[in-house]
């Protein structure tokens, strides 16, 4: 089984070009020491290791529902790296992400470990300028510091 994670995907805000980029399989139940892993742990493990990762339907450039075609729209208005899960090409996810978030919809943004929610909340919170300030203030913790 293959999650098809971006991690840290280069996606622009809409309206520029070039914004396609590589899928990057990443292998389920096995950690990086070979070791198998519950479809939970693998979850966990893809918060864990992703900054800002959105769980939707589709991927960035083709989503496949309206709510992660708006959730795509914001986080590329955001103007950061996020990674993403398709996960209706994940069934296993799909199925066990909401046990493992207790958020019963998709998409699911999570940043920094936490989940933000779904399409709603997200789009509440960019109009606030809320989500803008909470995605760029977690790219600012990874940010190299410029070279003097």
């Amino acid at each position: 089984m293959h999650a098809w994670v971006l991690p840290l995907a280069d996606f622009r805000p809409a309206g520029e070009k070039g914004y396609n980029a590589p899928h990057i399989p990443v292998t389920h139940f096995l950690t990086h020491q070979g070791k198998l892993m519950s479809i939970e742990d693998t979850i966990r493990d893809q918060i864990k290791n992703n900054p800002i990762i959105l769980y939707m339907k589709g991927n960035p450039n083709q989503p496949q529902c309206g709510f992660s075609a708006r959730a795509t729209q914001i986080m590329m208005a955001c103007g950061e790296k996020f990674a993403y899960v398709d996960i209706l090409s994940n069934p296993e996810i799909r199925a066990n992400l909401p046990k493992v978030s207790e958020w019963p919809t998709f998409p699911q943004l999570f940043v920094d470990g936490e989940l933000v929610g779904g399409c709603d909340i997200m789009t509440e919170m960019f109009e606030s300028g809320e989500l803008k300030k909470l995605i760029g203030d977690s790219a600012a913790k990874r940010a190299t510091p410029a070279q003097s």
